[in-house]
């Protein structure tokens, strides 16, 4: 469970490109230069063929900055659930786009708050003419407000299929939303029967939801461990200078103590990202039960290193001007994103026989 040093390097590029452009316009250097968005796409298909590994990496990076990029929600979710479709038609027409960062991507999914493929109620019904109409509403959709590229989860007589719908069709409504993070952009979705072509096999989609499930937890895992390794490297530094009773804040053994316990939770949770990611690249069976893992761990870690940061800095941290506020609105944001850590929970519980 170890980075390679060509994934080290991949980081440190993406960081230095970080460091010189503006959060919310490193989307071009990142995919031009360093090709980040094809990392998880095939060759054959313009991509580099890399694995999860070097999309924690990535995103782990992405998480320090809390950046705005539509990588989680293009290169992770959409792009993943193409491939797992197996159909080769749609890989080869959809995959190239993607890997190249012109086209941006989101995967409609989500429904009453919940990301669980047995919650979807959004229909698909195909017509007399044999095309696919797709009716019902989906939330949390993410970049979706701006995607050129929409895969959207329908339920069909079969069970639930995946479907590609027009950008274009004024039957799919997009609604940008205002989330209570405003660095991850998200929308809703209101289907009043667009159209839909569908990707891979009808009923199938329940398998293919389950693996980007999977997938997107271990992603997020990465972004999370990355955001509260930063939260924590600040609130370090910010100890050491910060003065009460003519010292340091950080000498006093109280938050020597807390600094401590959040250091744990920070290398716990980065263990518990990275072995996930070991573990989609090596296909192996136990990676629901890691991922679970991994995004209960990390949701916690970085929710209570966030709310250390912003107690330690004080009533600076509440202000616009500062960071610390930011962090912890992704951090309340991000524990809720494809499923609690209580559901994660339950289901690491059924995955290792503990529960019915």
């Amino acid at each position: 469970m170890r980075l390679t040093a060509e994934q080290r390097e991949l980081g440190s590029a993406v960081r230095a490109v970080l460091a010189r452009h503006d959060r919310a316009d490193a989307w071009r250097p990142l995919t031009e230069q360093i090709g980040v968005a094809g990392l998880g796409v095939p060759e054959a298909y313009g991509g580099s063929g890399g694995g999860a590994r070097e999309l924690h990496v990535v995103l782990t990076e992405l998480g320090r900055t809390l950046s705005p990029l539509p990588f989680l929600g293009s290169a992770v979710l959409t792009t993943q659930a193409v491939l797992a479709t197996r159909d080769e038609r749609a890989h080869a027409r959809l995959l190239p786009g993607l890997a190249s960062g012109a086209v941006v991507g989101a995967l409609a999914w989500a429904e009453d708050g919940s990301w669980d493929p047995v919650r979807i109620r959004t229909g698909a019904v195909a017509g007399p003419d044999g095309r696919w109409r797709l009716t019902g509403v989906k939330e949390h959709v993410l970049d979706g407000a701006d995607a050129g590229l929409l895969l959207v989860a329908a339920r069909t007589a079969h069970g639930v299929a995946l479907f590609e719908v027009p950008a274009d069709d004024p039957r799919a409504r997009r609604e940008a939303l205002v989330p209570v993070d405003s660095t991850r952009a998200q929308a809703r979705m209101v289907l009043d029967g667009a159209e839909g072509r569908l990707l891979g096999t009808d009923g199938d989609g329940t398998r293919v939801l389950a693996h980007v499930l999977d997938l997107a937890a271990t992603a997020l895992a990465a972004e999370q461990t990355g955001a509260a390794a930063h939260c924590l490297k600040r609130t370090v530094a910010y100890t050491g200078t910060r003065r009460q009773f003519g010292r340091p804040i950080g000498s006093f053994q109280a938050i020597k103590h807390r600094l401590a316990d959040a250091y744990v939770q920070v290398e716990a949770a980065r263990t518990a990202a990275l072995a996930a990611a070991c573990a989609a690249d090596d296909r192996s069976p136990a990676l629901p039960r890691l991922a679970a893992a991994a995004k209960s761990a990390c949701s916690e870690a970085f929710t209570a290193v966030a709310g250390e940061m912003l107690q330690l800095h004080g009533g600076i941290a509440l202000t616009w001007e500062h960071e610390a506020h930011h962090y912890f609105k992704r951090a309340y944001t991000s524990a809720q994103l494809f499923g609690s850590a209580a559901w994660h929970r339950g289901r690491l519980a059924r995955e290792l026989g503990l529960v019915g």
